[in-house]
């Protein structure tokens, strides 16, 4: 899948890192089945996020897995998924900022699933901006609680995640969750808002997360289409 992807596109996300770290070595095989120039973003496992109990030795399996991604020049950033239970506290920022500090030099990505984060003229994502994080804007469910999908961030990059709008699967429905096929208004709705974003850094990674059924490569597709078509 690696190979097909690579030729059709120019970066990718890896989630598999948040459920095991994976061995220096196979990220070197990436590497080596991918062409020069082509991109990677890493996800933090699940216990720098969700469990937040990772050791030193997970960070240093990490950091080694980092390896040969930074070396070949090819580490785009990092990427902390927090769940909905992370809320805009000072605890909360205060934690963002180790992991910022845990990442350097790799800028991290930030997603939050909380709309606390947004509230108050975006006071939680500027506190996260302060500490040099990346905001990942989101485009979710219209569901109480969860973020609006709108623009954030853009410095040093923007970095969007599209998860679907499967709001009957959304709370408690596991994988199915992501099972949705966005369409191309949907998409479009977008557009403004990337094109803001990429005014403001001058790089944009967009990211397909509605994974069943090879949804998120027509997602993908349709919006590089639209993006096209709009510059």
């Amino acid at each position: 899948m690696l190979g097909f992807y690579a030729r059709e596109f120019d970066v990718v996300e890896i989630n598999s890192t948040y459920y095991r770290i994976m061995k220096p070595s196979a990220a070197a095989s990436m590497i080596g089945r991918t062409p020069p120039g082509f991109g990677f973003t890493v996800k933090l496992h699940s216990g720098m996020t969700h469990g937040r109990d990772a050791s030193d030795t997970d960070w240093r399996s990490f950091t080694d897995m980092l390896g040969p991604f930074r070396e070949a020049g090819r580490l785009e950033a990092l990427l902390a998924q927090f769940p909905y239970s992370f809320r805009f506290t000072e605890d909360a920022v205060r934690y963002a900022g180790e992991l910022v500090d845990r990442c350097s030099p790799t800028v991290l990505a930030v997603e939050l699933r909380n709309d606390s984060w947004y509230a108050g003229g975006l006071e939680g994502i500027s506190a996260l901006e302060s500490l040099g994080a990346a905001p990942v804007s989101v485009d979710l469910p219209s569901l109480p609680g969860l973020p609006p999908p709108a623009p954030v961030g853009g410095s040093p990059f923007g970095y969007a995640r599209f998860h679907g709008r499967n709001a009957k699967h959304w709370w408690g429905g596991g994988t199915l969750r992501y099972d949705y096929g966005y369409t191309e208004e949907e998409l479009r709705s977008w557009l403004p808002g990337l094109m803001d974003l990429a005014g403001r850094s001058g790089k944009v990674f967009l990211f397909f997360n509605n994974c069943h059924g090879a949804q998120a490569v027509d997602g993908a597709r349709m919006m590089r289409s639209l993006l096209e078509g709009a510059t």
